[in-house]
């Protein structure tokens, strides 16, 4: 076993999967933790998990509990996640801090990316990547996913990029580093809430053995780094871009004017933009994490299907 696997813990479903030869799609913990309040967060990590398996694929949600990657979770440790409310928020660079002092992690979108490719996972179902803040021209305030999206070979699947972001300029970055853009459904980009970011992606695919297709070549040419796959909420769950651009205009000014930043930032403008719309934004975090679910494991079926 290599050295970087010995920290890994696989629960029992994901074992019997791995040996059954169904594929595995990755789940981040974030989302529990600080993405939605309580109970509604455990509810939808239980219907995601539901809805994976019902496809033919088995999910492997990642957190960090007593020093160990854990790639697959109980019903108890979903519960813990999402009740705790003492969950560090880890992305790469807290990965050894949070391990060795054996507290409990909820994994970010660079973080999941991380322990999926430990883990041999190739497929990774989020709500929405992170990007370029809005002002980063000014404060260089750039989520760690992007540089992950660059590096590790793992397909994350999304609505897109959360709409607090700057969409063009996390658009422009991902295509400096080389991270094809895959749109599901629709000619343009997703932007969480809203169907359309107003930004075409690279490449449109609708087909998951299509987009199986692209992604081994990808990866086969020997070409590493991920792969985004953007696939807009469904309709009836979408918000007006209109209204959720004032609001989020709304909710950073807040921010900025009671000095949160860093990695606090995305979870207050979240949980602001819910009590905004009186709790609809949640309604429509929810749907797009289900149908993203949906889309991930079609993908790790059909990329199941190509391997060599």
């Amino acid at each position: 076993m290599d050295i970087a696997e010995s920290w890994l813990a696989l629960s029992a479903p994901v074992e019997a999967a791995r040996a059954a030869g169904r594929p595995l799609v990755a789940l981040e913990s974030t989302i529990i933790a600080h993405g939605m309040p309580y109970p509604e967060n455990v509810r939808t990590a239980r219907e995601v998990e539901a809805s994976i398996r019902q496809l033919g694929a088995e999910p492997a949600t990642i957190a960090l509990i007593d020093g160990r990657i854990r790639i697959g979770l109980s019903d108890d440790e979903l519960e813990l996640l999402g009740r705790s409310g003492q969950v560090h928020k880890v992305s790469r660079r807290d990965l050894p801090a949070v391990l060795a002092s054996r507290e409990l992690g909820a994994t970010t979108v660079a973080g999941t990316m991380v322990c999926a490719a430990l883990a041999g996972i190739e497929v990774f179902v989020t709500g929405g990547i992170g990007g370029v803040h809005r002002g980063a021209p000014q404060s260089f305030d750039i989520s760690a996913d992007l540089q992950e999206l660059a590096k590790t070979s793992v397909a994350v699947v999304c609505a897109g990029a959360k709409s607090i972001l700057d969409i063009g300029l996390t658009l422009e970055y991902l295509e400096t580093h080389g991270v094809p853009v895959l749109s599901c459904g629709q000619d343009n980009f997703a932007a969480f809430y809203t169907r359309d970011s107003g930004f075409r992606a690279d490449y449109r695919l609708d087909d998951a053995q299509a987009q199986a297709r692209f992604i081994r070549t990808k990866w086969a040419l020997g070409l590493a780094g991920g792969v985004v796959l953007s696939t807009p909420v469904p309709e009836a769950a979408a918000m007006p871009r209109e209204e959720i651009d004032a609001l989020t205009d709304q909710a950073l000014a807040e921010a900025a004017a009671q000095g949160i930043a860093g990695k606090a930032v995305t979870p207050f403008l979240l949980a602001r933009i819910k009590a905004l719309t009186g709790g609809r934004s949640l309604t429509t975090n929810i749907a797009l994490v289900k149908h993203n679910a949906e889309v991930g494991a079609r993908l790790a079926l059909a990329l199941a299907s190509m391997q060599a």
